[in-house]
């Protein structure tokens, strides 16, 4: 039961954190287009370790403007949330989607490869049947 509460206040965590981040007025991180991916809430509550992820900008000032903002993120989202303990928070660039975005174009190069290959190797099978 402890663990369906947990996954409903990292759920809750995400949502809210991405709303306030919208009212975040530091330009280091309004402008770099930041997303929240995920959030893991300690089962004290003491801590959350917020994922995310950005389009553009330096990933150190990015990093820099959320560290900096984390206190009046912590306060809105006690303010917003009916929790006993806000956590404190520790945001974490999330790599997977980059990653993931890495992985499917290695994975569309090999298939044109296969695709050149094949085309490649089809004159010649119907030059050998021609001759025989």
């Amino acid at each position: 039961m402890a663990n369906y509460r947990r996954g409903r206040i990292n759920d809750e965590m995400v949502k809210e954190v991405a709303q306030v981040l919208r009212e975040v007025k530091d330009p280091r991180v309004r402008d770099a287009f930041v997303s929240i991916t995920g959030a893991e809430v300690t089962p004290d509550l003491k801590y959350a370790k917020i994922y995310y992820s950005a389009l553009s900008g330096d990933d150190k000032e990015i990093s820099r403007g959320l560290k900096a903002a984390a206190v009046f993120i912590r306060g809105a989202l006690a303010r917003r949330m009916n929790l006993r303990i806000t956590p404190e928070l520790t945001f974490i660039r999330d790599t997977s989607i980059a990653y993931g975005a890495h992985i499917s174009s290695l994975l569309n190069q090999i298939e044109s490869e296969r695709s050149d290959a094949a085309e490649e190797s089809e004159p010649t099978e119907q030059n050998d049947e021609k001759e025989s």
